[in-house]
């Protein structure tokens, strides 16, 4: 499992005078704590692990996700590269940035990952995936969440809901792409064990030939990521 350092969020400062410089925006972000995971990883593990904390629904620990229909490109490649971009621009922003992976030759399950925000203590805890479909002209962003009924994190639902709203906003505004909807489902591992608000960012089907084409480029990578970034930034506004 990869070891990331635990951040300390901090409080308030004390004892300010009438001297003491205005805050900058960069210092009031340096206290909240973004973790990103960049979905999937080299090599999938079939091996499984519970659905939810105390649940007796078992799935598959991770896969190694779907690949580029005409780039050939895996899904776990672009997600680690928007992944980088996105840790990019959030530390420059001021923000504290914990990665669940930074490499392809990991073995970190789904559950493993959402326990890695909850250590760490995150403000949000945002994952990164591409789509595929059958049919080759579905395109666009869509964002999930869990529900206000789930069995395990309803407490963070209006976060997570909000977090994902934002994010789909954001990230199709700034790329262009089409806003599909917010998604709500329970059965994803790694937003049942997630204990801070969580969403789960697909960035567009890389079963469109087109879509496909344009996520394999820079350009398009960093402006997912600056979109990603802007609706993260709206969320610890709004929240």
């Amino acid at each position: 499992m990869l070891l990331t350092p635990l951040f300390v969020k901090q409080g308030p400062m004390s004892n300010q005078t009438a001297e003491t410089p205005e805050i900058s925006e960069r210092a009031l972000n340096s206290s909240y704590i973004v973790c990103i995971d960049p979905g999937h990883q080299r090599k999938g593990n079939s091996n499984t692990e519970p659905m939810g904390p105390g649940s007796d629904t078992m799935k598959a620990k991770v896969s190694s996700g779907t690949t580029g229909k005409s780039t050939g490109i895996p899904e776990y490649k672009l997600n680690l590269q928007v992944g980088l971009y996105l840790k990019e621009t959030l530390t420059e922003k001021g923000y504290h940035v914990v990665m669940t992976r930074e490499t392809h030759d990991v073995d970190i399950s789904n559950a493993e990952r959402a326990r890695l925000a909850n250590q760490n203590h995150a403000d949000c805890f945002i994952r990164l995936h591409a789509d595929g479909s059958d049919d080759r002209s579905a395109n666009g962003i869509m964002t999930m969440c869990q529900t206000k009924h789930n069995p395990y994190v309803a407490s963070t639902y209006k976060e997570s809901r909000l977090l994902s709203e934002l994010i789909l906003k954001y990230t199709s505004a700034k790329t262009g792409a089409k806003a599909r909807y917010v998604s709500e489902t329970d059965k994803m591992t790694g937003i049942n064990w997630c204990k801070v608000p969580v969403t789960i960012v697909e960035m567009g089907f890389m079963s469109n030939p087109d879509e496909d084409k344009k996520m394999a480029t820079e350009e398009y990578r960093r402006l997912l990521a600056e979109g990603i970034a802007e609706g993260t930034e709206a969320f610890f506004k709004l929240r």
